[in-house]
C-alpha cells in the first residue's frame, strides 16, 4: 500500500471495538516510528504501553478532571466546533481502547518536541497500515499523568494514543486543496 493511500484513509477515531490487538502489530508500529529522523539523532522518544484496566481508568479520571475545566473555559468558536463533533469532556476511549500508548519526549535533547512529533507522524501511518485506529489525545494536564505513572522528570508526556480497532462510523474530515497551502518564491504568491 502506498503512503498517500494510507494518509488519505487514516481518520481520527474515538470509538473502539472490543477486538483484541496482536501485540506484535503494535510493536511493529513502534519499530516503524523509531526510524523517524531526530535532532542529533538523539531519538528522544520513549513509549509506555498501558493495557491494565485499572491503570487506564485512573488515567481517564485524571484527564477528565482537567477536561471538564478546559471545556468550561473554552472560547465560543472552539465550543461550537466541539459540540458539532460531539466532543465532550468525557474520554471513554481512554478505557475502551485495548491499549493506551503514551509517548514521551526527553526534555534534554535538542528539538525534542519537533523530533518526537515527527516520529508520531510515522507512528500514525504505521498504525493505519496495520488497520489500527487512534486519536492523538493531548491531555490538558500531562504533569499529573506523569506523576501518577512515576515518569522521570526529564521526560514530557506529548500524547496519549488509545489504540484499537475502530467502531467509529463517522466519516473522515476533508482536507484543504494542496494549492491553498503552497506559495511559490514569496509568501502569498500562490500556485498556478
Amino acid at each position: 500500500m502506498d503512503l498517500l493511500h494510507l494518509a488519505r484513509r487514516r481518520k481520527t477515531v474515538r470509538r473502539f471495538s472490543g477486538k483484541k490487538i496482536d501485540m506484535d502489530d503494535l510493536l511493529h508500529c513502534i519499530e516503524v516510528a523509531r526510524e523517524a529522523p531526530s535532532g542529533m539523532n538523539m531519538q528522544p522518544w520513549r513509549f509506555l504501553i498501558l493495557g491494565d484496566g485499572e491503570r487506564k481508568r485512573k488515567v481517564r479520571e485524571i484527564c477528565e478532571r482537567a477536561e471538564r475545566d478546559f471545556h468550561e473555559r473554552a472560547w465560543e468558536e472552539l465550543r461550537r466546533w466541539m459540540a458539532e463533533r460531539k466532543i465532550t469532556w468525557k474520554k471513554d476511549f481512554l478505557e475502551d481502547a485495548p491499549f493506551l500508548l503514551l509517548v514521551f519526549s526527553w526534555r534534554r535533547a535538542p528539538y525534542f518536541i519537533q523530533s518526537t512529533w515527527l516520529m508520531i507522524g510515522y507512528l500514525l501511518l504505521a498504525l493505519e497500515e496495520k488497520e489500527l485506529a487512534t486519536v492523538t489525545y493531548t491531555p490538558p494536564n500531562p504533569r499529573e499523568i506523569e506523576k501518577f505513572l512515576e515518569v522521570d522528570d526529564d521526560y514530557k508526556l506529548e500524547v496519549i494514543l488509545p489504540v484499537g480497532y475502530s467502531a467509529d462510523e463517522k466519516r473522515r474530515e476533508g482536507r484543504r486543496d494542496v494549492k491553498e497551502m503552497i506559495y511559490m518564491e514569496r509568501w502569498g504568491a500562490g500556485m498556478r
